[in-house]
C-alpha cells in the first residue's frame, strides 16, 4: 500500500474533528475498539501522536510496515505520520492518550535529548514490576485529571503526560552509532516539507499569514504546498490553518474569561461577527453556545 493510499484520521479510527478543546484526548481501547470489531485499520494521522497502555489481551500490530503480535503488558508509540493498525483481542484492557501537534512539540523543548521518545515508532513491553507501576498510576491519574475537571487542569495534565514520556524513555533503549541515519527521523521530503508547515502554523497562526506568505516562506508556490497537504493530510493547506484556529479558539472559550471579541481579536480576526461565522461555519455552534456546553474549568 503506497503512503498517499493510506487513511489520514483525525482520531483514533475516526475522520471527525478534534473532540475537545484539550491538546490531549484520553478514552479506553475498547471503548472505541469494540464499535469497530476489535480492528483499526491501517491509517495515520497528520499531526497526532498516539500513546496506548494495554493492561491485558493482545495485539496484532502493524506499525511502519512490521507486524507482531504483542502481549499486554504493554506500552504503544505512534507518531504522527507513522502508518499504523491494530486487531485487539475482545479480552483487551487499556486506553489510549492521543496528543495534538501543539502539545508534541511543546514537550519536544522540554524533552530536550529525551524527545526522541515522541519520534519514534515502538513497541514496549512492560516486563518489569516498577516501570509498569509507575506507568499505570500515570495513565490512571491522567484519566481521573481528563474525567474530572478542576482548576489548573491544563498544567497538571501536561505535567503528568511529560513524567509518562519520560518513564516510556526509560524503557527505550539507545541506539547504536548510525541508527538515528535510518531512523523514523529520515523521512521522504514531502514529510519534511509538510512538518516544516506544520512549525509555521503553530509560530504564525494569530497572524493568520496567507497561503502564498506560507508557501513562500517555505520556498514553494501555494499550488505545490496544497497538493502537498493534500496527499499527505488529506485537507488543503488553509484547512491545516484554520483547524489550529479552531482548536486555539475553543481552548480560549472554554479555559480563559475572554470574550468572544477578545477570542476574535487575539486570533487575528478582523471583526467579532467573521470570527462567529468562522467558528459557527467549522463546529454547527456560536461560540456562546460552544462556552456554555462546557464543564466549569474557567478561572
Amino acid at each position: 500500500m503506497s503512503t498517499s493510499a493510506v487513511p489520514v484520521f483525525k482520531l483514533y479510527g475516526e475522520t471527525r474533528h478534534w473532540p475537545t478543546p484539550d491538546l490531549l484526548h484520553w478514552e479506553s481501547i475498547p471503548e472505541r475498539s469494540r464499535l469497530h470489531d476489535w480492528r483499526i485499520q491501517p491509517h495515520r494521522h497528520a499531526d497526532l501522536l498516539h500513546l496506548l497502555h494495554l493492561t491485558a489481551g493482545h495485539v496484532n500490530l502493524e506499525l511502519e510496515g512490521s507486524r507482531r503480535t504483542h502481549l499486554a503488558p504493554l506500552i504503544i508509540i505512534v507518531p504522527a505520520m507513522s502508518i499504523h493498525g491494530f486487531h485487539f483481542s475482545p479480552d483487551t484492557q487499556g486506553h489510549i492518550l492521543t496528543l495534538a501537534g501543539p502539545l508534541t512539540d511543546r514537550l519536544e523543548k522540554r524533552l530536550d535529548a529525551q524527545s526522541e521518545v515522541l519520534s519514534r515508532p515502538t513497541a514496549h513491553a512492560l516486563k518489569r514490576a516498577l516501570p509498569a507501576q509507575r506507568i499505570a498510576t500515570l495513565m490512571e491519574q491522567l484519566g481521573e485529571e481528563y474525567r474530572h475537571p478542576a482548576p489548573g487542569r491544563e498544567r497538571l495534565l501536561e505535567a503528568l503526560t511529560e513524567a509518562l514520556f519520560i518513564e516510556v524513555y526509560r524503557l527505550t533503549p539507545r541506539p547504536s552509532p548510525g541508527d538515528e541515519t535510518r531512523g523514523p527521523r529520515r523521512q521522504a521530503q514531502g514529510l519534511v516539507h509538510l512538518q516544516n508547515y506544520q512549525a509555521l502554523i503553530e509560530e504564525q497562526f494569530r497572524q493568520q499569514p496567507s497561503i502564498e506568505k506560507f508557501a513562500e516562506q517555505l520556498g514553494m508556490t501555494s499550488a505545490h504546498l496544497n497538493l502537498l497537504c493534500r496527499r499527505l493530510a488529506n485537507r488543503s493547506a488553509l484547512q491545516l490553518l484554520h483547524e489550529r484556529l479552531l482548536l486555539e479558539a475553543k481552548r480560549q472559550l472554554t479555559y480563559t474569561n475572554m470574550t468572544v471579541a477578545q477570542v476574535a481579536d487575539s486570533l487575528g480576526f478582523s471583526e467579532p461577527a467573521y470570527f462567529t461565522r468562522f467558528f459557527k461555519r467549522l463546529t454547527g455552534l456560536a461560540p456562546r453556545s460552544f462556552r456554555r456546553r462546557q464543564p466549569e474549568t474557567r478561572p
